[in-house]
Order: structure tokens, then C-alpha cells, then sequence
């Protein structure tokens, strides 16, 4: 089940969050990634569009979107490779039209991800405050 966040859902996000990041981001330094952490409590969960997907009555990913942007795709990764990233981005997707996101180079799991899903480069730079390549990608429907 896809349904809109709730305030209470915020602990719950950021494990889902920290287990994700860890193996996706492991080239990510501890300060940086507590830095994105404090934001997530802060300002991109309270202020961004997320959507939280439920199984067997626990969250165990979500999507946050920033208008037409994925701002974030977190699962725990046990729920990896079983359709709950694809339905979260189908959801997405029947809500936007089309869908763009950023995504690290040294990312593997999220650049397979996006790359099977059928999303396209559009460029690349280099993300400052981690000195590390970034692919912005779209998908159109």
C-alpha cells in the first residue's frame, strides 16, 4: 500500500534511509551523511511531496518528490529487486508525467535501478560538497 507521509512516520524513514544509504552510498563521508540525515528531520521530509510504502503493515520505503523530481528513493534492502521501487516510481510517475532525478556516479544499485526502469542521462557534474560525479536522469511516460 502507497499512502501520503505523516509526521509520525519520521523515525521510521530514516532507518529506512540509513540502511539504504549505507550500501548505496558507502563513498559518502560520516559528516555528510549526518548532515543529510539532520536534514531529512528538518526540511526535505516535512516539506517535500513523500509517499510511504507499506507491507504487511510496516514502512518499508518511500519516495519523496520535489515537484516533478525524485528527491529520494529509499527501501529497506532486503525489499530490493521485488517491484517495491518500481511501484513507488509508478506511482510517481501517474502523478508527475515524468520524473527526473540525480543520482551518484559510484551508485550502482541506483543507476541499475534507474536504468532498467528506462531513464535517460541528461547530464552530469560534480556534486561540491562531496567532490563526487552526479547523473540527472529523466524518465517521460
Amino acid at each position: 500500500m502507497i499512502r501520503k507521509y505523516e509526521i509520525a512516520d519520521t523515525a521510521d524513514l530514516i532507518d529506512i534511509w540509513f540502511a539504504a544509504n549505507r550500501i548505496a552510498h558507502p563513498f559518502l563521508s560520516d559528516n555528510f551523511v549526518a548532515q543529510v540525515a539532520k536534514n531529512m528531520r528538518e526540511i526535505y521530509l516535512p516539506n517535500d511531496e513523500t509517499w510511504v510504502l507499506d507491507h504487511n503493515q510496516k514502512s518499508v520505503g518511500f519516495i519523496a518528490l520535489v515537484g516533478s523530481e525524485i528527491g529520494g528513493l529509499f527501501l529497506y534492502p532486503e525489499f530490493h529487486g521485488k517491484g517495491f521501487g518500481k511501484a513507488l516510481v509508478d506511482h510517481a510517475l501517474k502523478l508527475k508525467g515524468s520524473l527526473c532525478v540525480e543520482v551518484f556516479e559510484k551508485n550502482k544499485i541506483g543507476r541499475r535501478f534507474y536504468d532498467l526502469y528506462g531513464f535517460v542521462e541528461l547530464n552530469h557534474y560534480c556534486h561540491e560538497p562531496t567532490n563526487e560525479t552526479v547523473f540527472r536522469l529523466v524518465y517521460s511516460a
